[in-house]
């Protein structure tokens, strides 16, 4: 079985119970809104990252990451961008089977057309009333189990 972290929104806070509940992930996700190079670091010091740029995501260090990118855990493809609405893809013709996403700071789990849309939820500063919160893929084989997991403010 494969633990995936996912993470997003931070907004340069990385909180010490993300890294606690990351801690242990073969590798993590960030889903945009980063807020600099030092967070990608410190999550890099507990997992390989992949990182998306999201729309606050101006810093010279982190501007040039891709908006967009594909990956694959074994045999189960992913797409990973910083906001749904900007989906640009049928995840089905280019047998994507989970979409992970940020931006609307609100968590996500639902199934369309077979396709798993996962959002962890903000783990940076709380927005409004919305919860802060991280998530994990558990992969064996071509099951998906997500969950998304709210931690204290």
């Amino acid at each position: 079985m494969r633990r995936i972290g996912l993470i997003s929104d931070t907004h340069g806070l990385l909180r010490p119970a993300a890294v606690e509940f990351l801690r242990g992930c073969e590798h993590i996700i960030h889903a945009g809104d980063i807020g600099g190079g030092a967070l990608l670091a410190a999550l890099a010091a507990l997992a390989p990252v992949t990182a998306v740029r999201g729309n606050n995501d101006r810093e010279a260090e982190i501007a040039g990451l891709p908006e967009t990118i594909q990956l694959e855990v074994g045999p189960v493809r992913l797409y990973v961008l910083h906001d749904l609405k900007q989906l640009a893809i049928t995840p089905t013709a280019l047998g994507v089977n989970v979409v992970v996403s940020g931006h609307s700071h609100r968590p996500l789990v639902e199934e369309r057309e077979g396709v798993l849309y996962v959002n962890p939820g903000s783990a940076g500063r709380r927005r409004f009333k919305l919860p802060i919160g991280v998530g994990e893929l558990l992969i064996d084989g071509h099951e998906v189990m997500p969950r998304v997991v709210e931690l204290d403010g």
